[in-house]
Order: structure tokens, then sequence, then C-alpha cells
């Protein structure tokens, strides 16, 4: 026991190196591919990268719920719509909600709040009103759930319709003033990331796996699966509504036929490609999906091949979608990573583990293997 406590001394220090190193290296990478884009990529760069983290924020956020409890969400993004309105209106200017929404209250015709405190607001309301009907709706099971989420959306959305007083209905909602750059998205987007990473890692998520894993069992040693759900719906709901204000305050124009069917189904492909319950797999999903939707969206206008024009192909970028979705439905159903996380510091330790093996295995060749002519003086030597 002794030998063996004396290794793991020895090993320990070396780990420790290697996930500072993993994760030193993972951020200088990321502080410099921001930096890059900030700097020195055009325009069109970077709206396509806000617009990348934006998505990133929702695939992650709807993970973090249907993910981790594997439980199915098709309302997230009726707490986008309710985040974006939300914020919109509270950092409207004054004059302009004068204008555009005469009819809105006093308390909230007559304030415009800076853009951070807005957002926090938009989450925090998006936060409540997911909690107030998660009380009920997690009170079901299996497919019923998707399907209450799904009136959510439909009932958010016929809300938003007929509440001209505060969203114009279904006229453009206008005014929104320009906040969203690059480095809010950025450090949102890190935020949610982080406190996804964590939860999956904490208590409260290995209750939260335990439940989707073994719901019998879980019960079996105290775990309260309803409120461990409604905690993890609850925070859902918070980084989806945050997104939803970084969204209206880049686009700053918006109706309700944004955050309907077309959204959902794009969220959804983006997390079952990465992989549900995987925090980085989202990411990589929404990295992916973005990808062949930008290129396809390019050839909706037609293609030419030499002197023949194909299109124009309306449509092309939601056909690619369904296209990708059925492929991974047929050859890998788990997605990119399944559940697992990408480490960079466990790819640094498997890469340390490699070279320390290779060290100490290389074996000092002998005088007969280190040189021919060695050996033919030893050959004519032993002759005599």
């Amino acid at each position: 026991m002794g030998k063996q406590s004396g290794s793991e001394m020895k090993i320990l220090p070396g780990r420790r190196v290697e996930i500072w190193l993993g994760r030193s290296l993972g951020g200088l990478l990321l502080l410099g591919l921001y930096l890059l884009i900030e700097r020195g990529g055009s325009a069109y760069l970077q709206r396509l990268t806000i617009l990348f983290l934006i998505n990133v924020m929702l695939v992650v956020s709807l993970n973090l719920f249907t993910g981790f409890t594997g439980v199915f969400s098709l309302g997230h993004i009726g707490f986008m719509a309710l985040g974006a309105y939300a914020s919109a209106i509270l950092t409207m200017p004054v004059a302009m909600k004068a204008v555009n929404l005469p009819d809105l209250p006093l308390p909230l015709a007559s304030i415009a709040l800076p853009f951070l405190p807005a957002l926090l607001l938009g989450g925090l309301t998006t936060m409540i009103i997911a909690l107030l009907i998660g009380i009920p709706i997690l009170r079901l099971s299996g497919h019923f759930v998707a399907v209450a989420t799904l009136g959510f959306l439909i009932i958010t959305r016929v809300i938003l319709i007929n509440a001209e007083g505060f969203t114009r209905g279904t006229r453009t909602f206008t005014g929104v003033p320009p906040y969203t750059t690059l480095g809010w998205t950025a450090l949102w987007a890190l935020f949610n990331v982080y406190v996804a990473w964590r939860l999956k890692h904490s208590t409260l998520g290995l209750q939260l796996l335990a439940a989707r894993d073994d719901p019998w069992g879980a019960r079996g040693v105290g775990v309260a699966i309803g409120r461990v759900r409604l905690i993890a719906f609850g925070i859902s709901a918070f980084f989806t509504g945050v997104a939803g204000g970084l969204w209206a305050h880049f686009l700053t124009a918006f109706s309700p036929n944004a955050f309907y069917f077309s959204k959902t189904f794009e969220i959804i492909v983006m997390m079952i490609v990465g992989g549900m319950g995987s925090v980085t797999g989202s990411v990589l999903g929404t990295l992916l999906v973005m990808s062949v939707t930008e290129l396809l969206r390019n050839l909706e206008p037609g293609v030419a091949v030499g002197s023949f024009t194909l299109g124009p192909l309306y449509g092309l970028s939601q056909i690619g979608l369904a296209v990708l979705l059925i492929l991974l439905t047929a050859f890998r159903r788990q997605g990119l990573l399944g559940d697992r996380e990408f480490r960079l510091e466990a790819t640094i330790e498997r890469l340390g583990d490699w070279v320390r093996k290779a060290r100490f295995s290389i074996k000092a060749p002998s005088a007969r293997e280190a040189d021919p002519l060695i050996n033919e003086l030893i050959s004519k030597l032993s002759k005599r």
C-alpha cells in the first residue's frame, strides 16, 4: 500500500500540470480566436459568429434540461421570444415607445434600462414563468411533457400576436437599440457553457442523470425527481431568455413568426447532432449544423453548372437539416459525442501517458546492436 500511494503521489503533480496546461491552452485558443475575429474578421464573419454564439446558448440551454433529464421540451423557443420582447421593451428609448408602443402601460412606457439589467430582467422573467408552468407540466411523463411544452409554444405565439400594446402584434417590432456585440455574446455564451458544465458534474447534475437513466433507482436513494427537474427547467429558461435578448438587440427588428416551428426544429437538430447530454457536443453540433445550413443557404438563389442554371432552390437549407437528422437517426443516434464530453486536458493527459510509456519502454541498445563494425570486429576476434 505504501509503494502504491507513493507512486500515486508522483503521478498526481504531473496530472495537475496536464490539466492546468489543457485549460490554459484552451483559454488561449479561445482568446486568440476571439481577437482574430473581433479585430481582423469581416463584418460577415462577425455577424455569423454572433449568431453562432447565440445558437450555442440556445442549444446548451435546451440540452441542460432535455439532455440531462431525458424529458423532451418543444417549447424552449417560447422562452426565447419572451426574453427578446422583455429586453427590447425595457431598453427602448421613451420617445421611441411613444411612437411604436403608444398603448404601453405607464411603468414600462416611462423607463429605459441599460442593456445588462434588461437582459437579466428578461432572463429572470422567463425563469419565473418557466417555474410556474413547470410545476404542472413536469408532473407529466414521457411524450406528454413534449406535447405540453409544444402547447406552451403555441400559446406564447398567440399571446404575442394579440398583445398589440406590448408587441405590435403581427407587425414587425422595431426600434430596438443595437446593443449586442461580439464581446457581450462571447461572455454570455462562455458563462452559459460554464454553468452547464459545472451543473452536469455537480450533485444536482448527478441526480438529474440518475433520474434520467433509472428513475425508480433514483427515487429509491432519495432523489426528488420533480424538484431537480424543475430547477434545471428554470435555469435552462433563464439562459434561453438571455439568448433571446441578445438576439433581439442584434437584429433590432423581429416579429412573432421568428419564434416558432422553424427555429424550434433548427435548435433541436443542433442538439441531436452534438449529442443529448453533452455540453461540448452542443457546441460542435451547432457549428456543424450552421456550417451546413449556411452553405446550403448560399446555394438557394441558384447554382450555375456550365451554361445551365439550377434554381432558385428556396428551402434547401431546411431540407438539408431534415436529411442530416434522418442520416443521424439511421447511422448515429447518439450524435457526435453522445453524452460524453470533449476535454482538452484529457487529450493532453493521454498524450503525456503515451510519452511516459514510450520513454520508459525505450531500452538502451547493446554494443552488438549499436554498430555493425563492432559486431564484425568481435566476430573476428572470437574466431582467433
